[in-house]
């Protein structure tokens, strides 16, 4: 049975109070699977078999931000604070965040005091910061404990903690002093003291660091948690393998859509409005219009040569063509170069001197199919054009593509906006005047 067959059914079991067969349908179910079925179903019909499941928390939690918004509406306020307060504080206070003014002040008074001041803390920290992404919900440990009171106070700690594989040694004043995995604890002789095996040299990020930042350190070093301090040193916080790669991820498809010449969107696309996908596309389109602009202007001022070899004109958008597919390889290979840290500003040199040799050698070989058939077309002259044409074209294609994404970088701007629209627009214009221009050194004008 698929999910909308399935949403149909329990929300006719929910109707007729038939709880117990609405749960018994989706008991053996995944949590993640009960989460995408409950989004079909009616909120005030899906807070009610919500309320029955044990691991209601969970599924919550793997709801899209604006289903959980709209089941915060219809639970009653003792529910809404019992699901809340169970969830991991990582993600309760991005439910926080969506919620209006008037869903938090209903919200706050029914948890308890620590959740209060543990969602105002977390929720304080600028978007996009490690503050923001990381979660109060770890474990430590005291460096003079011993094996044996370590692996018991894990245990006390362990049902609020998003993971306990890791555990952080910490002082008085919670500056952080070390780490200690679980392995290590449970090979570690009981007597042994936690000062004795921990780890000293702790990876670790600021608390205002960039979240990709943050995502690049745990991939980078494959951890499973990332400490997070705050200026004196204190740990305050831990960014797990999960949330850094789902920082990752939307990092990624920021990238794609600003490699499409699409301003940033939030959720899903089946959900955008015809309103926002106007106002993230627009502006990208208009902008390029005016720069194809200058495409016509170089065909302008080069008509008394198109005139007179309308020959040209077969080959106009095959060679425009090329340099802007060259180009938008060569600035695909240095964006992502660029966001993984392969490549820095002062590499810029020595890369566009080897971009130029492999654009060279590129063009060439291109150059060999065209000159072919424009010698067929319209003689030798017409095949030297082409073939020159086609070495320049790709050359500065390939070079601008490359040179685009550090230009905007040092400007303070992301590289990704050097997208293959911009990328394909700026590549047509030098193209179109590349082409004409030599055309118009060997070419008869009359």
């Amino acid at each position: 049975m698929n999910n909308k067959n399935m949403a149909m059914k329990l929300s006719a079991a929910i109707e007729q109070q038939q709880f117990e067969q609405a749960t018994d349908a989706v008991q053996a179910l995944r949590p993640i699977d009960i989460a995408d079925i409950m989004a079909l179903i009616e909120p005030k019909l899906a807070w009610q078999l919500l309320e029955q499941l044990p691991n209601r928390s969970t599924i919550f939690a793997y709801l899209e931000a604006d289903i959980q918004v709209a089941l915060a509406y219809v639970f009653p306020r003792a529910v809404l604070a019992e699901i809340v307060g169970e969830m991991p504080s990582d993600e309760r206070v991005d439910l926080y965040k969506c919620l209006s003014q008037d869903q938090r002040d209903v919200l706050l008074p029914a948890l308890a005091q620590a959740k209060r001041e543990d969602i105002r803390r977390l929720a304080s920290y600028a978007e996009r910061t490690a503050g923001a992404l990381m979660s109060s919900g770890y474990a430590t440990l005291g460096a003079q404990m011993n094996v044996t009171e370590a692996l018991a106070a894990l245990r006390l700690e362990a049902p609020d903690a998003e993971t306990i594989y890791h555990a952080y040694v910490i002082d008085a004043k919670r500056k952080l002093l070390g780490v200690v995995s679980l392995r290590v604890l449970i090979l570690a002789a009981p007597e042994q003291l936690i000062h004795d095996i921990m780890v000293s040299s702790v990876i670790s990020c600021d608390v205002n660091d960039d979240q990709e930042d943050v995502a690049k350190t745990v991939a980078r070093y494959d951890l499973i948690s990332l400490p997070i301090t705050d200026a004196s040193g204190a740990l305050v916080g831990i960014v797990t393998h999960d949330d850094a790669m789902d920082v990752a991820s939307d990092e990624a498809t920021d990238d794609f859509h600003k490699s499409g010449g699409v301003s940033t969107m939030v959720g899903r696309l089946k959900d955008v409005s015809i309103r926002v996908l106007y106002r993230k596309r627009v502006f990208w389109l208009v902008f390029l219009v005016f720069g194809n602009l200058l495409s016509g202007l170089s065909i302008a001022n080069f008509e008394d040569v198109i005139a007179a070899n309308l020959v040209l004109v077969f080959f106009l958008p095959l060679l425009v063509d090329s340099g802007g597919n060259a180009g938008s390889q060569s600035a695909t290979l240095m964006v992502r170069a660029l966001a993984t840290g392969d490549v820095v500003m002062r590499d810029w040199f020595s890369l566009v001197g080897r971009e130029a040799m492999v654009a060279l050698l590129l063009g060439a070989t291109m150059a060999v199919a065209i000159s072919i058939i424009g010698y067929i077309r319209g003689g030798a002259v017409v095949s030297m054009v082409l073939a020159l044409s086609m070495v320049s074209v790709v050359m500065i294609g390939c070079v601008i593509g490359m040179s685009l994404p550090f230009i905007l970088n040092k400007l303070g701007f992301d590289p990704a906006t050097a997208s293959a629209p911009l990328i394909t627009s700026v590549c047509d214009a030098s193209g179109v005047l590349i082409y004409l221009f030599i055309a118009s050194q060997f070419l008869p004008l009359g």
